[in-house]
């Protein structure tokens, strides 16, 4: 039993790694921008000092493969839109030193008109063209803005630009008559080690480091533990009503197949089954707590609120009745779907020979249906079993959404709606640590329920 466990658990560190592999880049698909972009005025060196800060300064992977015409220090340019422009001007031209260079000398210039305390119309136009040319991969506009940069350098007011600017041209001539497009022919890998942005993520992902939310500033790991336990205050109850109920009726249907009640059962299930959550919640909120469309059985669906100095159990505790409903709507579909799956499982079961063979032993009734059949008849049970733990943390949206009851998944759409992705990814990560720990808890379930399934030493 212990070496299958290891066997297992082998597949835990794989998959764990190709799902933050996965979460990670979807991540930076979708951007990351460094707060001193967004200023009204750029301050070169505090981006530089925030992206190293932040480690976006650092290649994103322990490796990459690119071409003999790319450096290795690309990752090194703070803002991505400039960094982008030097990708496709290696592209073009393959040379990357005059390119380094050209880039360098906008910079410089940039630099200087920055410093400058004159204002004059010719100054506003060299500021606009050399904004320009840190976006300009192509010929043509960049050519432009160079003569809009040699014109406006000849006004009284940017002489002193002017030998910087016909640096800069000769240093973009410069970059045309050394192309080498052969380098982008010639692959290339570069290795960093552990030195990169993905370690330094997934890292502090294991040690419970995980970032600030952009919304309100707050950490993560305080915004999922304030609002986990009312998630697991309904799933946790649901899950188990769930399974309590749907065991007797997968069993009693299987036990008397096409009997009247099974039959009737079997259509109350199918119609449960296939309604549609978001109504039925809907509905249980107008009829069972307005007395305009229904009967106020309990109270109202927004939760009380209580001092900061009360526990969240202790506000659960308050707010018990108030929870009915949504655990009511969120087993349903669950009681539904277990019980038809049970009850497939053990008519098949009870037709084997050694269900036979049990009974012509003499053996009750109860004890063949419990003992023999039952126990084989399991395994979807515990493949269901899989997605219990994931579920229970992320609970649902809809329900928490329609009874505004503040868990996880009403956090996750809450995110989502603002833009908050670094909540979001957090809890995609959890769910999917959660989700390889079900499925490792289900088949070290599934070699009690049959030791057959356990790997044998070879």
């Amino acid at each position: 039993m212990l070496l299958y466990l290891l066997k297992r658990m082998l597949y835990f560190i794989p998959t764990l790694l190709l799902i933050a592999i996965t979460v990670f880049f979807l991540s930076k698909l979708i951007g990351e921008e460094l707060q001193c972009i967004n200023e009204p005025i750029y301050d070169e060196q505090r981006c530089i000092e925030e992206a190293t800060e932040k480690g976006f300064n650092k290649p994103l992977f322990y490796f990459n493969i690119t071409t003999a015409a790319h450096p290795d220090t690309l990752h090194k340019i703070v803002r991505e839109e400039r960094r982008i422009t030097l990708k496709k001007l290696i592209g073009q031209h393959g040379n990357w030193e005059p390119i380094q260079q050209y880039y360098q000398q906008v910079r410089l210039l940039d630099k200087d008109l920055l410093a400058t305390n004159k204002r004059s119309e010719a100054l506003i136009k060299m500021k606009t063209a050399i904004k320009t040319l840190y976006t300009n991969y192509k010929s043509d506009p960049i050519e432009a803005q160079l003569a809009h940069l040699i014109s406006a350098a000849k006004d009284s007011t940017a002489l002193e630009f002017q030998p910087l600017v016909n640096t800069l041209n000769k240093k973009y001539q410069a970059m045309h008559l050394q192309a080498t497009p052969y380098t982008l022919l010639i692959p290339q890998i570069n290795w960093y080690g552990a030195d990169n942005q993905f370690h330094r993520w997934f890292s502090n992902f294991i040690k419970g480091n995980w970032g600030q939310s952009k919304r309100d500033s707050k950490q993560v790991i305080d915004k999922i533990t304030a609002r986990l336990p009312w998630t697991l205050a309904i799933t946790i109850p649901a899950i188990f009503l769930a399974y309590i109920l749907s065991i007797p009726i997968g069993i009693y249907t299987a036990v008397y197949k096409d009997s009247k009640l099974d039959q009737r059962l079997s259509t109350v299930l199918l119609l449960i089954y296939s309604l549609p959550l978001f109504w039925i919640g809907t509905l249980a909120v107008m009829l069972f707590t307005t007395p305009e469309y229904g009967m106020k059985i309990f109270p109202s669906i927004w939760l009380a609120s209580l001092s900061n100095d009360t526990s969240i159990w202790s506000q659960i505790g308050n707010n018990f009745t108030r929870l009915i409903l949504p655990v009511i709507c969120l087993m349903y579909g669950s009681l539904a779907f277990i019980s038809r799956q049970l009850r497939s499982s053990m008519v098949e079961t009870l037709q084997q020979n050694y269900i036979q063979t049990a009974r012509a032993k003499g053996l009750s009734e109860s004890k063949v249906i419990w003992k023999h059949a039952f126990r084989n008849a399991l395994f979807p049970l515990i493949t269901i079993f899989a997605n219990v733990l994931p579920a229970a943390f992320a609970g649902s949206l809809v329900v928490e959404y329609v009874f505004n009851i503040q868990g996880m998944g009403y956090l996750l759409f809450d995110s989502i709606r603002n833009n908050d992705w670094q909540v979001v990814y957090v809890i995609i990560m959890i769910a999917a640590v959660l989700t390889i720990i079900g499925i490792l808890l289900a088949d070290l379930l599934y070699a009690l329920a049959d030791p057959r399934v356990r790997y044998e030493k070879k």
